[in-house]
């Protein structure tokens, strides 16, 4: 049964002709609430990944649910179909489970607020936010175990409810939920600062309709939604062709032992759509790392892609959604079925990033983006603090990693980069002032970048030095199958965990384990991935190479992959590297359009030697048939 709005005031909103200069005041306007909505999350909320990376997303929709500005797409189309209730001014609706969204959140650490805007009793606005909680009790502290066979396993699940009901405030329901977690202080401020921002663009889109009156922020907002659609048409009759396109890439592992698990998408255009079809996309794990991908999400994803590359200066919305249809299998590990665990879900959800890219680019490669940071790390370090007069409380820290941004036709990949541009790295004078840990080092990781005429961005090589007895845990990936290169570039170096011990010996730690004991004294060497290299490396220029060895991005053994015979002062000796160039181009054949490193076979033959860990197991699926 569809949501029932309840509106005081039947008389149905006006179209009216709108002028550029007001649509383009309106269009900022929106814009800044947006920024503002981000601005008060972080001023408030309380956890490290909200407060200090902003890992929070804003949403701004017209009165039918469509987003006017945000990231992530409009889920409210689907919460209207399937919600069971009304709408009323006064009404706020909270939820953190992804099953009763179609994965508009895609997983429980993700808590979601949405605002119904009324105002002068008819329905005007949406807005909505929601961001990452640190806990969220389960299994494990952090709420993301790995080794999940179930949603159940992974922290409380918030169905659709009332969290403000004709302006009253269900303090039992709070009680209830932040009953559930190991942080409630910074549960109940990160939803605090999630229901301001939501209520600071409220504001903001009612004092825009009092300025212009009703009709005219209505129709603005309509004109917008109708300016993207003919700018997507527009992009999508110019860049995907009729013929079909497929691309396929991998999840390294699922933490348990099995992988790699592939990814695989094929595009094409039929007339002025364009069809995006998973079909051949691995079925659904049995561990978490599945990612319940929502259709809309997914077109938000590809049209950003199509703007950030072909014409950044267009506002991306909801407006071209009817261009654009989306096939996912039931089953898979894109679509997993009901009680699947997703709480390891960010690996698959960059890697679609990666997908668009070679989707979008086989046709027109000057456009064409390597493989690059698809992923967002996390490391969770949790105990009982027993430094001097910390009297044993309990912490528990949970951080996002920065990796290396893929080379671009534009230039090289930037070094150390989240995947999210709007995130932030934790301060490293926070973490040492909030947490028993020192932070030894902060650094670009030298030559993990691949190779190529614009190289790949560095990943990142952060040492943490523990000062009280813990656990860690790490999800990770990239450290199996490489991220690859495009045009000739390379692909960038794979991810490495290293725990060093107290008294000097070392271990090789997997990029997904869980509840890893670690002692005063020991360091976690967090080693992330470079993005794959873009173009010839042996046409880079010579003397940036040697400016590389410098900086201590590239070393004078790393350099040679470019042709470049340097010292470590960065000295180039142009005699040397023009014989070694000469020599490398008559070994080699002709330049890939993708380079990804050695087969799936190849790596797992080698992966003992290369990295320090056993190969994961080629996945046998009890869903085969369903996913079929």
């Amino acid at each position: 049964m569809p949501t029932t709005i309840v509106e005081t005031n039947p008389t149905p909103f006006k179209q009216v002709p709108i002028d550029p200069v007001t649509l383009d005041i309106i269009e900022n306007a929106l814009r800044n609430a947006r920024i503002e909505m981000d601005a008060t999350l972080v001023r408030t909320a309380m956890s490290p990944g909200i407060r200090e990376q902003g890992d929070a997303f804003p949403l701004i929709a017209d009165h039918t649910g469509k987003m006017i500005v945000g990231q992530f797409g409009s889920f409210i189309g689907g919460f209207l179909k399937s919600w069971d209730g009304t709408l009323e001014d006064g009404d706020m609706i909270f939820l953190s489970d992804p099953y009763s969204c179609e994965g508009a959140i895609s997983h429980s650490n993700d808590w979601l607020v949405l605002l119904p805007v009324f105002k002068d009793g008819r329905l005007l606005a949406y807005t909505a936010m929601f961001g990452h909680q640190s806990d969220i009790g389960g299994k494990v502290v952090g709420s993301m175990p790995i080794n999940a066979r179930s949603i159940f396993e992974e922290g409380v699940r918030i169905p659709p409810v009332k969290i403000w009901k004709k302006g009253e405030y269900n303090e039992d329901l709070m009680k209830l939920v932040m009953h559930q977690t190991r942080k409630p202080d910074w549960c109940q401020a990160d939803l605090n600062a999630l229901i301001a921002s939501c209520r600071v663009a409220s504001r903001r889109v009612i004092e825009m309709a009092e300025r212009f009156g009703d009709d005219v922020y209505v129709s603005a907002t309509q004109e917008l939604l109708a300016r993207n659609h003919r700018a997507m048409k527009a992009l999508i009759g110019m860049a995907i062709a009729e013929e079909p396109v497929s691309f396929e890439d991998y999840i390294c592992d699922d933490g348990v032992g099995y992988g790699p698990y592939r990814i695989r998408c094929t595009m094409w255009r039929d007339g002025e759509k364009v069809i995006l079809d998973f079909a051949g996309t691995d079925p659904q794990s049995a561990a978490s790392i599945n990612f319940y991908l929502n259709e809309n999400m997914f077109k938000m994803f590809f049209g950003i892609y199509m703007i950030m590359v072909f014409d950044p200066q267009i506002l991306f919305n909801d407006g071209f959604y009817d261009l654009i249809d989306v096939r996912i299998p039931e089953g898979s590990l894109l679509k997993p079925k009901f009680p699947a665990a997703l709480s390891g879900r960010t690996h698959a959800l960059g890697r679609i990033f990666d997908i668009l890219g070679g989707l979008l680019g086989q046709k027109t490669p000057e456009f064409l983006n390597a493989a690059g940071f698809s992923s967002s790390p996390h490391l969770f370090y949790s105990g009982n603090d027993t430094r001097p007069g910390k009297n044993g409380e309990w912490f528990q820290l949970f951080q996002i990693g920065f990796g290396g941004i893929p080379g671009r036709p534009l230039g090289d990949g930037p070094d150390g980069h989240s995947l999210w541009p709007g995130f932030t790295n934790v301060p490293n004078e926070f973490l040492e002032r909030y947490f028993p840990m020192l932070i030894e080092r902060y650094e670009t990781a030298p030559d993990s970048g691949g190779a190529g005429l614009h190289r790949g961005g560095n990943g990142i090589h952060m040492t943490y030095r523990f000062l009280s007895a813990g656990t860690i845990s790490i999800h990770d990936d990239r450290w199996f199958v490489p991220p690859w290169g495009v045009n000739g570039g390379e692909p960038g170096k794979r991810a490495r965990k290293i725990l060093e011990k107290a008294d000097g010996t070392s271990v090789i730690v997997g990029n997904k384990v869980e509840d890893v004991e670690v002692e005063v004294g020991d360091q976690l060497h967090f080693i992330t991935w470079g993005g794959g290299g873009w173009g010839d490396p042996l046409e880079r220029d010579p003397a940036l190479v040697g400016l590389e060895i410098v900086q201590g991005l590239v070393t004078p053994d790393g350099a040679k992959a470019y042709g470049v015979i340097a010292d470590a002062r960065g000295v180039v000796d142009t005699a040397a590297t023009e014989a070694l160039r000469a020599e490398m181009r008559g070994q080699r054949g002709d330049l890939p359009l993708f380079d990804y490193g050695p087969g799936i076979e190849v790596l797992r033959a080698n992966c003992a030697a290369q990295t320090g860990l056993p190969a994961p197991i080629q996945p046998v699926w009890p869903y085969l048939e369903a996913a079929e």
